[in-house]
């Protein structure tokens, strides 16, 4: 296996990552709507993820970062290519941090419920259009002869990626509200398995339809493996939400997501971004990466960063591991 296989492989397990984390993140942004019934259990979901909710876009940094420096075609005909949905996400992810922080600023009503709008809304956008994104990478899109993006915005909107946008909306509310399940106390809690088993069979029967229809399409042997692991595991995520084991459901819900993603990355290698216009103009992991040179200081520099960022981030899950519930929320001045 050559460097520039190396680093696609690390790209894919950087996003498995961020979807991982930011999959629940986001989905216990949208339960802010559909699962708290007052103000006080807004403010134990948005504190279930209140100590780790940056930490885990630092993943995203890190996939977008390492991108750019591995696959610079790739990260340039991507990022120009999808440059209006992928700016809506940063907004989105700009305004998100920003409601979370100033949200409590001030105690007036109208201030906190408007930044709860934000949370909310500013969760379901990226929940679809990331998606869309990838649903259009795997498909392949308008690429031509000089690695240029040449299609517009709304040939990004076909039927395969909006459906693949519908699917990672409902797994991420899913796997928030498996996360909440596990997170809290009382009433809540017993609501979020509910609601939970709710969102988990309308997930089943649009991801079976988006991975069926994936690996019919593009396909091959590994990929279907990836497509059996999480469709049992999102099957054993349910069985365990069912019977109240939320910790088990919530690591079979992960293992969905993990599997769904690499299914995704499977059926691409060894293209990066497959062109719908000529099969010879796809961008691959030989000629979109960077030099050797450029590979090899980065792996050294990965393999010496990465496992310090992922025991610190162990470290910080650990330490604030315990349920919380509307008892432990002070009232508000």
């Amino acid at each position: 296996m050559q460097l520039h296989d190396v680093w696609f492989v690390l790209i894919a397990v950087l996003w498995t990552g961020y979807f991982f984390l930011e999959g629940f993140d986001f989905g216990i942004g949208i339960l802010t709507k559909l699962l708290a019934r007052d103000r006080r259990e807004k403010r134990v979901l948005i504190n279930t993820i209140g100590p780790v909710w940056d930490g885990n876009e630092v993943w995203l940094l890190s996939a977008g970062g390492a991108t750019f420096a591995a696959f610079p075609e790739w990260y340039a005909t991507l990022f120009s290519g999808f440059y209006l949905p992928l700016l809506v996400i940063l907004v989105c992810l700009i305004v998100r941090g920003v409601a979370f922080e100033y949200r409590a600023k001030r105690a007036e009503e109208r201030w906190q419920r408007n930044w709860e709008h934000a949370i909310f809304w500013t969760s379901l956008i990226p929940a679809i259009l990331w998606g869309v994104a990838f649903g259009n990478i795997v498909r392949g899109v308008k690429i031509d002869a000089h690695k240029e993006y040449v299609g517009t915005f709304f040939d990004l909107l076909n039927p395969y990626a909006i459906l693949g946008g519908l699917v990672t909306l409902t797994l991420f509310t899913f796997h928030g509200a498996v996360f909440a399940a596990l997170k809290t106390l009382g009433d809540i809690r017993d609501r979020a398995r509910k609601l939970a088993t709710v969102v988990g069979l309308i997930t089943a029967v649009l991801a079976l339809g988006f991975l069926i229809w994936t690996q019919l399409d593009r396909g091959n042997g590994t990929s279907l493996v990836a497509m059996i692991v999480a469709v049992v595991a999102l099957v054993a995520a349910l069985g365990a939400n069912q019977i109240g084991r939320e910790g088990w459901a919530f690591a079979f819900s992960g293992i969905t997501v993990a599997a769904a993603v690499a299914m995704l990355f499977l059926t691409l290698f060894p293209n990066v971004m497959p062109s719908s216009l000529n099969e010879s103009w796809n961008l691959t992991v030989t000629n979109a990466s960077s030099s050797p040179y450029t590979l090899k200081i980065m792996t050294w520099c990965a393999g010496i960063a990465t496992p310090v960022v992922i025991l610190y981030q162990g470290w910080t899950y650990w330490v604030f591991r315990k349920r919380i519930g509307t008892q432990h929320i002070a009232d508000a001045h």
